[in-house]
């Protein structure tokens, strides 16, 4: 028996391919515009990353030279641990937005 062809369907589904595209280059481009600034838990390192986890760029605040190896290598350990879970919210958040309202083809 012969299959019938719902052309409206897949009108509507190809619709939604173009949507989808659509969104996803939005949100690729906000992923890449978007940065968020974390610092150390002692304040002396601020990174900035993007939402899609590159680090465009790392400040350093106070006094170097007295500072003890350790304890500082453990600061930027934390900072970058800080950014990628900054980076992390900021796609999830932003996904959210771009994608929210789109409803699944699930029920038709």
């Amino acid at each position: 028996m012969g299959r019938e062809i719902d052309e409206a369907w897949i009108d509507e589904a190809i619709d939604r391919y173009r949507r989808i595209e659509g969104l996803r280059a939005e949100f690729d481009h906000a992923v890449a515009a978007h940065s968020v600034s974390v610092h150390s838990p002692d304040r002396s390192i601020e990174v900035v990353v993007t939402a899609a986890g590159d680090i465009v760029d790392v400040r350093l605040h106070g006094e170097l030279r007295d500072r003890d190896p350790a304890r500082f290598a453990g600061e930027i350990r934390a900072a970058v641990a800080a950014a990628s879970e900054a980076a992390r919210w900021a796609r999830e958040k932003l996904h959210g937005e771009v994608f929210g309202s789109f409803r699944s083809l699930e029920g038709h």
